[in-house]
């Protein structure tokens, strides 16, 4: 059962990966159509802040949103159409992305309470890259009809930024739990 906290926190983040698709995204030609955005960061704090269920549940809440038309992806995109174009496997990677993320970060402050950082690095870098990319590459190969290698190959321009990304999700999650831990 979610608390009324739980639900206004789900909200707020969902909310905060829309705000994110507002800065400015960048279309590279050689990425199949795949753009570079700031929403990962936030998918990574849902998992690192929220916690697996609702970090997990705060995307499945945005990508309703989404679903439903409203423009809060990069560029202002919204609408069935996106769960049909070549990032598609990627958004549905944000959900799976938030929950590792999420996972993971519990798991390993438990094993390790006083390297907190470290703990939300790995985890975000697991969550908001490993298990993104997981989901994100295959369905852009079948629907860019490219061979799987190469979208990997197309891939690897985003992991530089997905690894700032990372460190900046990480130190902010570290600085918030300590300030207020959400337990």
């Amino acid at each position: 059962m979610l608390s009324t906290r739980d639900l206004v926190r789900i909200a707020l983040f969902a909310a905060l990966i829309a705000l994110l698709g507002l800065i400015p995204k960048f279309d590279l030609p050689f990425t199949a159509g795949v753009p570079i955005t700031a929403q990962t960061l936030g998918v990574m704090l849902a998992g690192l802040i929220l916690g697996a269920r609702n970090g997990l549940l705060s995307v499945l809440l945005l990508l309703f949103v989404v679903a439903l038309g409203a423009p809060v992806l990069s560029g202002g995109r919204g609408g069935l159409a996106v769960f049909f174009g070549p990032t598609v496997g990627f958004l549905v990677g944000w959900a799976l992305g938030a929950w590792v993320c999420g996972a993971i970060f519990a798991g390993l402050r438990r094993h390790w309470p006083n390297k907190t950082f470290v703990a939300a690095l790995i985890a975000a870098a697991f969550g908001g890259i490993v298990a993104i990319y997981a989901c994100g590459i295959p369905m852009l190969a079948l629907i860019a009809k490219m061979p799987i290698e190469k979208a990997a190959l197309v891939s690897l321009i985003f992991v530089p930024g997905d690894l700032i990304k990372a460190t900046i999700a990480a130190w902010l999650a570290t600085r918030i739990l300590a300030i207020r831990p959400l337990d």
